[in-house]
């Protein structure tokens, strides 16, 4: 008897695409309310940096363990678990917001942000089946990007409505949040506005039955022992450089890009701050899609140089540029970081034969990046002002810049030219 196909649930599809849209909301609001937490809690640049270093040093330490846990258990307990953290978290900072307890909060939050990354995407490949699975992971990324680019808009709309003195006017929810949101903290809404999204996931996804998931062997994580074979390689710890570096960067920029513009050009944090913040991620997400154009015609690697090259430009401009020149570069940098991401982690799978979902695990614990270079910057910055602090992010784009040179793949990626010439070689009887 033939076995019978895997039976496809379209509208599970649907619920993973959900799960990315609020892991980018809870993921990317950090960064535009900075300056409010700053000012609130009248924090020294450092001590701001420990924010985001708590969401992402939660992301180094829980990747790895996240991917042996879904394995003992299942994806469905494993996502119920990761935002019922996220729930905990935000709530927690809601109802008590004081600075330890921010730390706190994040922590908690980037823990369920960790185990929810590291259970959706091979849940996405067998609610879609395995042929449609390019196609529903690009577009959950364009979600994704999609609800990082509202994130600060949001943000943004209720800060300003509740500062209004008539918050009742822009409508019951904000009217219900003037309830309990202190006086004088109206970006605490956002963590009410958190913490109610995660318990509404909770609730939906508890009523949702989910497929059983048959990890391919690229997708299993892989023992403890396997993980210190594969870290020893060089190949690896370079490439586990990179996404710590690139993560670094990228959210380096998101995080103080809004305090420098206030910093330096008296921008307000809460109007063009925010919508500064909201174009970096909304360019990234239109970047991927030029992204998949240029991968199709150029070897990746050269995609990687060029982009990182418009990084380092916008990034010139936007920390040494006029008011006006840098309120622009800012969100320009997102649209040359955008193809950093899938270049790196496309080219360290292709350049190791084996153990594939192993490197995958060690590359996300690269993800603390976004813990340690922020909280440089913010130290540096607090010693010799933030325009030297965010100089950091040279060397973290410079590594990935980096990485186009010294990359040597043992597979390259296919583009037009290189199909063409194996096509031409297979016709004329050169490739069996």
């Amino acid at each position: 008897m033939s076995p019978q196909p895997p039976v496809r649930r379209p509208y599970l599809v649907g619920v993973v695409l959900a799960i990315f849209f609020v892991i980018a909301l809870l993921t990317n609001i950090l960064g535009p309310i900075i300056p409010d937490i700053i000012h609130s809690f009248h924090l020294t640049l450092t001590a701001a940096g420990f924010l985001p270093f708590a969401f992402f040093i939660a992301y180094g330490v829980a990747s790895i363990p996240a991917g042996i846990l879904v394995e003992w258990l299942s994806e469905k307990k494993v996502i119920l678990a990761g935002f019922g953290l996220a729930f905990a978290g935000a709530l927690f900072f809601a109802v008590f917001p004081v600075y330890p307890v921010a730390i706190a909060s994040l922590f908690l939050i980037g823990v369920g942000m960790a185990l929810l990354q590291v259970a959706i995407n091979p849940l996405l490949r067998v609610a879609g089946g395995s042929e449609h699975f390019a196609f529903n992971a690009t577009l959950s990324q364009l979600v994704f990007g999609c609800a990082s680019f509202i994130s600060p808009l949001v943000y943004s709309y209720f800060v300003r409505n509740l500062e209004s003195g008539a918050p009742d006017r822009a409508g019951i929810l904000v009217g219900m949040l003037a309830r309990v949101v202190p006086s004088g903290l109206a970006w605490i809404s956002v963590y009410w506005l958190l913490a109610a999204s995660s318990a509404i996931m909770v609730a939906l996804l508890a009523l949702v039955r989910f497929p059983k998931v048959e990890r391919q062997e690229d997708e299993k994580s892989g023992n403890w022992q396997t993980h210190r074979s594969v870290f020893r390689m060089p190949v690896v710890l370079l490439f586990f450089a990179s996404t710590f570096a690139y993560v670094g960067a990228e959210q380096g920029t998101a995080n103080w890009m809004s305090q420098f513009l206030a910093t330096y050009h008296h921008r307000d944090p809460q109007t063009t701050g925010a919508l500064a913040v909201s174009w970096f991620w909304g360019l990234m997400t239109a970047g991927c899609a030029i992204g998949v154009v240029l991968v199709r015609r150029f070897d990746s690697r050269k995609v990687l140089i060029g982009g990182s090259g418009l990084t380092l430009l916008m990034l010139t401009l936007a920390v040494f540029g006029s008011d006006a020149v840098s309120v622009v570069a800012f969100p320009l940098i997102g649209l040359g970081a955008s193809a950093m991401w899938p270049m790196i982690v496309s080219l360290a799978l292709n350049s190791v034969s084996e153990h594939h979902g192993t490197v995958s695990g060690i590359l996300c614990t690269g993800i603390a990046g976004g813990a340690i270079v922020p909280l440089a910057i913010g130290y540096i910055s607090d010693h010799f002002g933030l325009r030297v602090g965010i100089l950091l992010l040279y060397l973290a784009f410079g590594w990935v810049l980096g990485i186009g040179f010294w990359a040597n793949p043992i597979v390259n990626n296919e583009t037009v030219a290189s199909r063409a010439k194996a096509e031409g070689s297979s016709a004329i009887g050169l490739v069996p």
